[in-house]
Parts: C-alpha cells; sequence; structure tokens
C-alpha cells in the first residue's frame, strides 16, 4: 500500500466522512484511525536508530495496516481524547496511562517526517490562541475589532465607555460537564451596568461591536478560497446560535489584499487549512469592508453550499506528492 492517506479522527465525524469518500473515489489508499482506540483493536510498533533518523514500522487497526513510509498526508481531524479510552481506571492510572499514549503514540504519529499535515496538532493549537490570532490579523494589515482582555472591572467600564456597544466572547468552547455533553456560548452584547467585582475570577475578552451588514466565512485549503456571505433571518448577532438549515448563503469575492493576508497568516502558523469568519460592514468589494473576528484551524465545513468543492480542494491537498516521494 504505497501513498497512503492516514485519517486521524473518530468514529463520527462527517467532516471527515467526506474527504475519505473523495479519496476512496479517487482509488487513493485510506486507513483511518483513532488514536484512543488503543488497545487489542490498534495495534503498533515503531522504531527509531541513529543510522535511519525518522520513525519506521507498522499501525494497524481492525481493518487496515500501514507502514510508517507509506504515509505521505495525515488529515489531522477531531480524535477522541486518551482520557475516555481509560475512563474506567482510578484517577492516577487513567492519567498515567493517557499520558503514555499521547506521548507514545501520538508522538510517532505527530512526527512522520515524509508525511503532509492538514494541519499539524501542533500548529492548531498556536494558532487557536486568540490573542495569537489577533496580533497576527493585524500585523498583516487587516482590520480588526478592537479588544480588552482583562479581569479588571474599571478596565472593562472604561473600554464600554470608549467603544460601546461591546460584546463578550469566550477563549475557548465550554468543557464537557458531568452529563458528558458540551456547550457553547455564543457571541453576546453586554451591558457595563451588569460588570463588577466578579470580572476579577478570570479572564475577559471584550470587543468593540461591529456594525455589520452581513458575516462571511472564508474557508481556505491550500491555495484555494472559497467565500460565502451567511444571514440569519432573524439578524442574530451571532449566526452560529440559531438553525443553521435557515442560514441564507451567497458566494463572495474575497478583494485581493484580504486574500494575500489570509495566505501569509496561515503560512505563519504552519496551516495548510482554515475557516476565517469575517463581519461586512458593506457590500464587500472593498478590503476596508471586511473586519476578521478568527480563524478556526480547524473548523467545520460541510455545512456550506459549495463544500463539494471545498472535499474535492481537500483531497487534493492530501494527494500532492512530497518532494522526493516517488
Amino acid at each position: 500500500m504505497a501513498s497512503t492517506v492516514l485519517v486521524v479522527t473518530a468514529l463520527e465525524d462527517v467532516t471527515a466522512d467526506r474527504v475519505v469518500a473523495a479519496l476512496n473515489a479517487r482509488e487513493v489508499p485510506v486507513v483511518r484511525v483513532d488514536p484512543a482506540d488503543i488497545g487489542p483493536a490498534l495495534t503498533f510498533g515503531f522504531r527509531v536508530d541513529a543510522e535511519r533518523p525518522a520513525w519506521s514500522g507498522w499501525l494497524r487497526t481492525a481493518s487496515r495496516e500501514v507502514e510508517t513510509e507509506q504515509v505521505t498526508a495525515v488529515y489531522y481531524r477531531r480524535p477522541t481524547p486518551y482520557a475516555t479510552r481509560f475512563a474506567q481506571l482510578p484517577g492516577q492510572q487513567r492519567d498515567f496511562a493517557a499520558t503514555e499514549a499521547r506521548h507514545g503514540l501520538g508522538g510517532v504519529l505527530n512526527a512522520l517526517s515524509a508525511a503532509r499535515y492538514v494541519n499539524h496538532p501542533a500548529a492548531v493549537g498556536r494558532a487557536e490562541s486568540k490573542p495569537a490570532q489577533l496580533r497576527g490579523f493585524a500585523r498583516l494589515g487587516l482590520r480588526i475589532p478592537s479588544t480588552l482582555i482583562t479581569n479588571d472591572r474599571r478596565k472593562a467600564e472604561e473600554f464600554a465607555a470608549e467603544y460601546g456597544p461591546v460584546v463578550c466572547k469566550t477563549f475557548r468552547g465550554l468543557p464537557v460537564g458531568d452529563d458528558g455533553r458540551a456547550g457553547a456560548v455564543w457571541t453576546q452584547r453586554v451591558d457595563p451596568a451588569d460588570f463588577d467585582d466578579t470580572l476579577a475570577v478570570t479572564a475577559h475578552l471584550f470587543q468593540a461591536e461591529i456594525p455589520k451588514t452581513g458575516d462571511v466565512r472564508v474557508t481556505v485549503v491550500g491555495r484555494r478560497v472559497f467565500a460565502q456571505r451567511i444571514a440569519a433571518p432573524d439578524g442574530a448577532l451571532d449566526w452560529r446560535r440559531g438553525d443553521w438549515d435557515a442560514l441564507h448563503h451567497a458566494p463572495i469575492t474575497v478583494p485581493p489584499s484580504v486574500e494575500t493576508a489570509l495566505h501569509a497568516y496561515l503560512a505563519s502558523f504552519g496551516l495548510a487549512f482554515g475557516c476565517f469568519d469575517f463581519a461586512l460592514t458593506g457590500d464587500g468589494d472593498d478590503a476596508e469592508h471586511w473586519t476578521v473576528i478568527e480563524c478556526n484551524p480547524n473548523g467545520q465545513w460541510g455545512w456550506l453550499p459549495d463544500a463539494e468543492d471545498i472535499t474535492e480542494a481537500f483531497a487534493d491537498l492530501l494527494t500532492v506528492e512530497r518532494k522526493g516521494r516517488p
């Protein structure tokens, strides 16, 4: 099995399903693995020597087997956390086993020198930082909302007085609760009159609200750019909180200067793919009307009208031969 694409994700992942189907249609060998399956259903043996400074060996799932030398691309999506695999163990044993698996199996899967990563998990980790994102956007000349990160009530009040109306966002999604479910906290307007000393408990991200005329999701895969203008029928501040099936989509052209900046942004983080969210303050013809909100380096795109084209772009990216490969 030569020039194999390794897809690292959980069993239920409709986004990865699309890409796997496209690769299968091209008769490209694919091995799909969830590292949290480690055990009898997922075995491996890797080695490295001074004479051969690259990991060699094999990885075997319940239905596939691949040698590391055959992996030319890794599509890293959303694997199950290792801790889930060992949830039945006492706390210390669970944490130890999960850590060993993450650093052993995960360490090798993240160090395949001949493979293209889309995207490498270390790059995703760096790029998920909102402070790093905003700094990167601003340094590339993209418009960003005026932003304050603080736990100080007085600073928050001063910011709201200068830039109001103001919205509040979370840095990350809600963690999984005791019931096993994850939640979300949407972008929302805040009333400075509600600020009190409890702000000191943790960090908060406040931004000047953009008087937008619409939203845009830009999906960049390699050098290809896909952009859709999004409108919520109820005019919601955050279109993600409503019924996604009710959203209105229309293709839109990204201004050349913005597109150039997006490619430079991905390159700065070592990413091959990213989903960018913009707020528009005009018709979208002028780059001055585009305010970038964030970039999800492992975002969803299967719900977009151009999902089929995006799927093919992923398949193209994952099947481009690496330099030096036959």
